[in-house]
């Protein structure tokens, strides 16, 4: 994963009404904080900020922030805070990162694959688990994690364990937690449903065994 440079100016005012004016201008507030260091207050160009969560790595992209043109922190966007309507990034954590030491990050699970054994019996393949939480160094973070799901068939279900993990990554949740199931569709299960009922009423039309 290579760096992404972003600039950064520090010195910026804090407080409610200065981060308004700070938005309206285009630069959304943010900290840099980490590694016993004071939190320090900058803020980044809104649509700089955009293009460097947006490629492959998406959020966990690793950053190199350039305060003020000169000093540089090796980061990673923690905690982004959006507004609650228009979902525009309104203020930004930057935790400072270190390429030796292993940080946790949330990274995107993608299914791959295509589950015949499912389609042949009219079932549905229900993803469970949309991220996995891991622990990795930052150039070892992958941009997505994949699950095969050819194996599955109805009424089976994959779980983390099943997750092939690239060299350097270990998961940070219960490997037990389930990921995909292959449940049987809705007409599937009418269809069932209604055998059963019919069966049902058969049986209590006809009486017991004893009846004459």
């Amino acid at each position: 994963m290579a760096d992404i440079t972003l600039a950064a100016e520090r010195g910026r005012p804090v407080g409610s009404a200065a981060s308004r004016r700070l938005r309206n201008q285009g630069r959304i507030p943010a900290v840099v904080y980490g590694h016993d260091a004071d939190p320090l207050p900058i803020s980044v160009v809104a649509r700089e900020l955009r293009a460097a969560l947006s490629t492959e790595a998406g959020i966990n992209a690793l950053l190199s922030l350039r305060v003020d043109g000169g000093s540089d922190y090796l980061a990673m966007a923690r905690d982004i805070q959006r507004h609650p309507v228009r979902h525009t990034v309104i203020h930004v954590d930057f935790q400072v990162a270190r390429r030796d030491e292993a940080v946790g990050a949330d990274v995107a699970l993608n299914l791959v694959g295509e589950a015949i054994e499912v389609a042949h019996a009219d079932g549905i393949v229900e993803q469970q688990l949309f991220s996995v939480p891991v622990i990795a160094k930052p150039a070892d973070i992958p941009n997505a994690l994949e699950i095969d799901v050819s194996t599955l068939t109805v009424g089976e279900s994959l779980r983390v364990a099943d997750i092939v993990l690239p060299a350097g990554v270990e998961v940070d949740v219960d490997t037990d937690t389930v990921a995909v199931t292959a449940i049987p569709s809705r007409f599937a299960r009418a269809g069932a449903e209604g055998a059963e009922e019919g069966g049902a009423a058969a049986a209590e039309a006809e009486g017991p065994p004893w009846a004459p």
